[in-house]
């Protein structure tokens, strides 16, 4: 008899073909911790893209047996998204699911980001932390919960839409969302996060929401007050750009 969690095993893995990929860089210590908790039974490959870590992220993960790419030099956020998304299209990737490394955002809720993929409801799926609540009892940084809600107000109303963050570095995309858009055009920053979404909504893709919550503790990755200045006006760009491009203003190249 086929159980519950055989028939989902099956679907994904002869419906669809989904790949975590894993932006990593200095991810020595909590790799493993992220891998346990990652529903195997959900996922046919993971690939971790490494952007010139200088501890042994690379080799814990061939130990691992993670399919492993290795920039020769620090190529930023953005650009190690870049390596993962193009390598999991090679790869036959129909849904790719970003889990941070870090073991700050939670792999277990990998199914309820496939599901709707998989039913083609939606064309990406979100993880936010402010649907999830309490994202300050997990330790979020007040000043960093604060420009989150402005700045995810801002967007809403530039991209008549409703989500409830536009920042989490949990997200899964569909084959269909990768392809529509320019991703190679854009930062390789961070604000490549806001960029991809600016795209998506351009091209008229679907995102929706599930609620996470995450963890803040020393070895989880973040950027500092001086950078997310930096990122928020970056963000702000990103969107007088967008209007611009909509409005036939100007034509941005990441918007072709």
């Amino acid at each position: 008899m086929t159980t519950p969690k055989a028939k989902r095993t099956e679907k994904t893995k002869r419906g669809q073909k989904v790949i975590v990929v894993m932006p990593a860089y200095n991810a020595e210590k909590t790799l493993e911790r992220t891998l346990d908790d990652i529903p195997r039974d959900w996922v046919d490959e993971i690939i971790l893209v490494d952007d010139a870590s200088r501890d042994g992220t690379v080799e814990l993960a061939r130990k691992l047996g993670l399919r492993v790419f290795v920039h020769d030099r620090n190529r930023g956020y953005g650009g190690n998204q870049k390596t993962c998304y193009r390598e999991a299209l090679k790869l036959g990737g129909q849904i790719m699911v970003m889990i941070h490394p870090d073991h700050q955002y939670d792999p277990t809720v990998i199914p309820q980001l496939v599901q709707p993929l998989l039913e083609g409801r939606c064309d990406a799926m979100f993880g936010s932390r402010m649907l999830g609540g309490k994202p300050l009892e997990g330790g979020m940084p007040k000043w960093k919960y604060f420009a989150n809600i402005f700045l995810t107000a801002v967007e809403n109303a530039v991209f008549y839409m409703y989500l409830t963050e536009y920042h989490s570095g949990l997200r899964a995309y569909s084959r269909r969302y990768l392809e529509a858009v320019n991703f190679l055009a854009n930062s390789d920053d961070f604000v490549f996060d806001s960029e991809i979404i600016a795209q998506g909504v351009i091209r008229g893709m679907r995102i929706k929401e599930i609620p996470i919550e995450t963890r803040y503790f020393e070895e989880a990755s973040r950027i500092g007050l001086g950078r997310s200045v930096v990122y928020g006006l970056s963000i702000l760009l990103t969107l007088l750009k967008f209007k611009l491009h909509k409005k036939g203003i100007l034509k941005f190249r990441m918007f072709g």
